[in-house]
């Protein structure tokens, strides 16, 4: 039986990342698993981004998967599996943006805010009768 050994994206030293759910449905439907999850985008400044994208799409050619290792607020090894990822400049170096899967049960919904009305607006008591 074959093992895959997955990519991995080490954060050794740093704060823990800060995820953020991810609004558009067109990432959503570029990535199905067989475990259902939200997807998360997190940003992390690098030295080495050309050498990290460069593994990580020889591991995705392979069919292998990359996964983000990383410490989090409690500095216990998490792991979560990368799904895109890219570079960008900014005036401080480079940032490896990437998406994550993120299991569910951890995804923090945001309760909607109840929708204002005038609750004499519907009270029948409040049109006066001509």
């Amino acid at each position: 039986m074959n093992v895959i050994e997955p990519e991995y994206i080490t954060i050794i030293e740093g704060p823990t990342p800060e995820f953020q759910a991810v609004p558009s449905l067109w990432l959503q439907s570029v990535y199905e698993g067989p475990v259902d999850a939200a997807l998360a985008q997190c940003e992390l400044r690098t030295a080495n981004g050309d050498d990290i994208v460069e593994r990580c799409q020889a591991a995705w050619r392979e069919r292998r998967p990359v996964l983000l290792d990383f410490p989090d607020d409690l500095r216990m090894r998490q792991e979560v599996e990368v799904v895109a990822m890219r570079l960008r400049e900014v005036e401080e170096g480079t940032v490896l943006v990437l998406w994550v899967r993120w299991p569910l049960d951890e995804v923090e919904v945001e309760e909607e805010e109840e929708d204002y009305y005038d609750e004499d607006y519907y009270d029948e008591d409040y049109y006066d009768e001509e």
